[in-house]
């Protein structure tokens, strides 16, 4: 096997991680407040709106994954080592391992928020306010694969 080839496998290979991880991570996480506002509407069907916007937020992570290997995937034609692959591989990692954290853990906070607004629909801005905490570090995951791919040196 040539040394680009396994350049061209080991690119792929991370921009596979980068979608996979974060996009597996954003499943389990949207079924948390999935699970929950299902619960609330079969009681109160009018909440739809409220609890929606809890129940899709950890999917951004599944979308900052895909961003990710959009952006390594475009760079893939200039790929000629292995050395090169490497870079990719580990620069699709932070927004593919922070994705799959993060997703799951807002989706349980996101499930809290669920909660809250079955009890108290006025406060659902709280809630998500509170699942909008755990974004911040699947951007900054995101922010650091962006740096990442963009650093690496193609000839």
């Amino acid at each position: 096997m040539s040394d680009q080839t396994l350049g061209l496998a080991l690119t792929v290979l991370g921009a596979a991680l980068a979608a996979g991880l974060a996009g597996m991570g954003s499943a389990i996480g949207i079924g948390y407040p999935g699970r929950a506002a299902t619960g609330v509407l079969a009681e109160d069907p009018s909440k739809f709106g409220s609890l929606f916007l809890l129940v899709v937020l950890p999917g951004t992570q599944g979308f900052y994954g895909f961003v990710a290997a959009f952006l390594i995937i475009g760079k893939i034609a200039q790929v000629t080592t292995i050395m090169q692959g490497m870079q990719f591989l580990f620069a699709a990692l932070p927004v593919g391992v922070v994705g799959l954290i993060s997703a799951i853990h807002q989706g349980k906070v996101g499930a809290a928020g669920v909660n809250l607004v079955a009890k108290r629909p006025k406060e659902v801005i709280k809630g998500v306010i509170l699942a909008a905490m755990v974004e911040t570090y699947a951007v900054l995951g995101l922010l650091i694969s962006f740096f990442l791919i963009n650093a690496v040196k193609l000839t």
